[in-house]
């Protein structure tokens, strides 16, 4: 149980992508308390429930289509060079399915930019 529920978690954080890791920065780049503050829904808080939010989705999305789900449940234990590859390749086949997943991690997308996050790591 435990291992198929982290092969579950590895494959919704893949398809997340970098939309979470990129919205992470924003908060890592932080301005001191003695700066300029965020700009509103931009707390940890706020970056906690939109994750959720996404992750949840990801969640739905996977269950309901057991290809896509069993596509990145295959990645397990590949490294991460082969994993980015594989994904490229599989969402490049189905464009459906990479509008569909770039749809989910939107509100991370978002975020970032209402936060401040810089675009240079798009996802």
């Amino acid at each position: 149980m435990a291992m198929a529920l982290h092969v579950r978690a590895r494959a919704a954080l893949g398809t997340i992508g970098a939309g979470a890791v990129a919205a992470a920065t924003v908060f890592a780049a932080a301005p001191s308390a003695s700066a300029d503050p965020l700009p509103p829904n931009c707390t940890a808080a706020d970056l906690a429930q939109v994750t959720t939010g996404v992750s949840a989705a990801n969640s739905v999305y996977l269950f309901t289509h057991p290809d896509v789900n069993a596509f990145f449940t295959d990645l397990e234990g590949l490294p991460p060079d082969t994993v980015r590859a594989r994904i490229a390749d599989y969402t490049a086949a189905n464009p459906q399915v990479q509008a569909e997943l770039a749809a989910i991690r939107q509100p991370l997308v978002d975020m970032r930019t209402r936060c401040g996050g810089s675009s240079d790591d798009e996802a």
